[in-house]
Formats: structure tokens, sequence, C-alpha cells
């Protein structure tokens, strides 16, 4: 990249993040989240220019509907594409902030979400986010408290959807990329609401940053090298990280081992729960939240139910193991509270091969050599109902009636997902609880003649 006759500090870092792609490979495209600005209107700009890229490149405006403008200047960066005889594409996302999320996080959110769905595999996009950004980004981790990995900043590379984020312009002063913009006289739109503080990091842009450079004038280049330090750093941080988690964590159910977890001195037990958070996707919580998970739930006597809930998820124990009870929509059981949302009883339509329970369980009936006859399932009336207390079942190969409590006990199950089972009836009578047990009275063994159960989430 160049500006007024002279090479842009890290332009060559810039190329290098481009060309270590195969450009000959027919399946790689790129995508450029073109906004109209300056910044990604001289990532377009540069990467037009280069011809083994050109007929790789759409450029994309994501159209989040908060400003008037927004239509007039998605217009503009088609006629920009059009111009430079690249593709365009409009994604139009709902950027409205839920309930404790703020503008900011919301519009990023929705346009992440919609990028991440264009990207397929050897798929590459491109972000404009210079060295200032990464200052940017660097100072609001530190006002908020972040730790190693938030003052990390940006990387440069990062996977995203299924191919890869790059930001070839992260090591590129801001000053760099105007003088390339007025070197080729390009003509870019202004949001109006980046000259307001009312954002933090408008705020930081229009009034901190300009200040602290009249002091430390290349403050951009030092703090994004204390970044890359920091996230070598983390790497090394994060091997720990892994093995420590594997001794401690539960696959199959997604749980942490109390036992093994409390082996350890407090600081990697903390590791451990930030860890456990990150693998289920979950933003990271505070310091002082997890001491309360550590204090108040896993310091819990073991027969008692403790419940502490945060953004979308609850955090209990159970026996030896802590669990994660996430309250997004796709699992559809836990209320805020962490209590369980019992479903209503419901009737199973003859024919029909699965049911929905709740909004993300399903139970389903599938061909079986054991299970309960074909004949009955078809012919007879089949209900699926929620405890109520007291119910019992004769199992196979099992002497008298067990009551479901004692059941749930021997198997291990939490108390909050026993209300949530369902419990299958047969023309009345109790057949099946889930897709755990069968009654006896039900239970058949024929070759391709019987219906099992099987509850997905």
């Amino acid at each position: 990249m160049q500006g007024e006759g002279q090479k842009a500090e890290g332009s060559s870092l810039c190329e290098d993040c481009i060309l270590k792609f195969d450009l000959g490979d027919a399946r790689q495209r790129f995508f450029i989240a073109y906004s109209g600005g300056v910044d990604s209107h001289v990532l377009l700009h540069w990467c037009a220019s280069m011809p083994q890229l050109k007929n790789k490149l759409t450029a994309v405006y994501v159209h989040h509907g908060l400003q008037a403008e927004a239509e007039s200047w998605s217009k503009h960066c088609e006629k920009t594409a059009q111009d430079l005889g690249v593709e365009f594409v409009t994604l139009r996302v709902n950027a409205k902030a839920a309930l404790g999320e703020s503008p900011e996080e919301a519009a990023r959110n929705a346009r992440y979400a919609a990028l991440k769905s264009l990207i397929k595999v050897n798929d590459v996009l491109l972000l404009a986010q210079h060295r200032e950004d990464q200052l940017e980004t660097v100072l609001l981790q530190l006002f908020r408290g972040s730790g190693l990995r938030g003052l990390s900043g940006m990387p440069e590379s990062t996977a995203f959807g299924g191919g890869v984020m790059l930001r070839p312009l992260l090591n590129t002063p801001k000053q760099a990329i105007n003088d390339y913009a007025k070197l080729h006289q390009l003509s870019w739109v202004e949001d109006p609401s980046n000259q307001g503080n009312d954002y933090d990091r408008n705020f930081l842009r229009n009034a901190v940053v300009p200040l602290l450079k009249q002091r430390w004038l290349v403050i951009d280049k030092t703090v994004a090298r204390s970044a890359m330090h920091c996230a070598d750093a983390q790497v090394l941080v994060e091997k720990v990280a892994d093995e420590l988690f594997a001794a401690v964590f539960n696959p199959a159910d997604k749980t942490l081992s109390i036992s093994r977890l409390i082996e350890h001195q407090l600081h990697p037990q903390q590791l451990i729960i930030r860890h456990w958070f990150r693998y289920m996707g979950l933003k990271m919580p505070a310091q002082a939240f997890v001491g309360r998970i550590l204090s108040q739930v896993v310091a819990a006597a073991e027969h008692r139910d403790p419940v502490l809930s945060g953004r979308g998820y609850s955090i209990r124990r159970y026996r030896d193991k802590l669990y994660c009870l996430t309250n997004t929509p796709g699992t559809g059981l836990y209320l805020s509270e962490g209590q369980p949302a019992v479903p209503q009883d419901l009737i199973w339509p003859n024919g029909q091969a699965s049911l929905k329970i709740t909004q993300g369980l399903t139970l389903s009936c599938v061909p079986s050599a054991k299970g309960i006859l074909r004949e009955q399932w078809v012919g007879g009336k089949v209900e699926v109902r929620f405890r109520r207390g007291g119910e019992k079942i004769c199992l196979p190969g099992r002497q008298g009636r067990h009551s479901l409590k004692n059941l749930f006990q021997e198997a291990g199950i939490p108390p909050w997902e026993r209300d949530v089972t369902p419990l299958v009836y047969l023309d009345g009578a109790l057949a099946a609880v889930g897709d755990r047990w069968i009654s006896a009275a039900f239970y058949s063994e024929k070759l391709h003649g019987c219906i099992g159960l099987l509850l997905q989430s």
C-alpha cells in the first residue's frame, strides 16, 4: 500500500497476509466486510488492484437498519463495487439489542452472525480493522478488567464459519490508510454517529486517543506490541488450561468432576472454570462470579442443591458433578431462575414418527429389535405425560415394582432433569420412561418388529 509516494508502514505485512493463501485455488473466495467507510474502502480498492485476487472478491454490506442513511450507504457500496468490477451482496440483519445487551454488542453480534453464514470451507473474510482499532480494543479491555485473552486484542487471523477471518491491515497505521485514500481520490461515506461520544469506542477515538498521542506519538504501535506479548503468553496459558480441563471434564454430559476440581489450588480452579465457559460457548464470567461458583456451589455440601444464575445459564451441582445449564433457545428446558420448565401432557398422533416435547427436545420412535411391539404401538393410544409423583414401573429381568424416584437416583439423573423426562403411556398404562426404561408389560424382543424410543435435544 502506497501513500503520498511513501511506503505505508505495515503494508508489507498486509500483502503477506493475503498472499499466504493459494490464490490459484479456484475454490478460494474472499469476502470483504465493506461498510462504505474509508478503512473498508481502502481495503476493497487495494485488493481489487491485485489481478490474482480481484476475480475472487465479493464486497459485503451489512444493512443494520439502524440509521436512515443505511439504504443510501448500501447503494453507494454497490456502485463502488461495480466500478471496481467486484461482486457485491447486501445482508440485512436485525440489530435490535436484547435485554442486557448494548447497542454496539447487538450490532456486532448480528453483523458477525450474518457474515459467518457466508463463509464456507476455504473461504476468507477480510476485515479492515487497523492498528488504531487495535489500540482502542486493548484499552477497552483494560478498562473492563480483562485478563490476558482480552488484552491480546484482535487476532490477525482466526477461524470463522467454515473458513478464516483475516485482518490484513491490523499492523497498518491509520495515517497510511488515509494517505492511500487521498492518493487514489477515493470517495467514502461518513457515519455521523462516529462523531458522538455516547459509545465507549467513539469516546476513546474522539477524545482519549488524540490526547494520548500528544504525549506518546506511536502509542498505537507500542500497545499493539504489548497485545502481541499478551497473545503469546495466552498461548502458553491455554496449553496448561487444556491439560487441567481435560482431567476434570466429563465429555458425555459436559460437566466438571467436583472431586477432581478441588484437588487443585484456587488459581487452577479459576482457570478450569473459565475454560469450561469457553468450551460451552458462553460469555466469559467476571472474576467475582467465578468466585461465587467455587464458594457457593462447588463448596456446598453434597446434599444441597444451590443454584447460581448468570445471563443465559445456571450453575448447579449433583453428587460429584458441576453442571452448566444453558437457557438458550434449543434446550427449552430451563427458566432464567434455573428451574425446569415442565412441558404439558401430549397426545402422540397415530403414525407420527416423532413428537416435540419442548422447544428443543424431541422424542422419536425408531425401528428396533427390542422394545414395544410395533402392533401395540400402532394400534394403541399413545400419550406423553410428566411426573406427578408416586409413579412405579416393573422392569424386564427385575423383581417387583420400582418407583421412578428410586430409578432416577440409581441412574444418577439430576433432580431438574427428572420432571422433564417424558413418560410414555400406552392405552393408559405406563409403557416407557423416556428412552431409559420400558415396562416389562410392554417389553418384547422381535427382529424388525419392535419400536424403540429416542430422546434428542
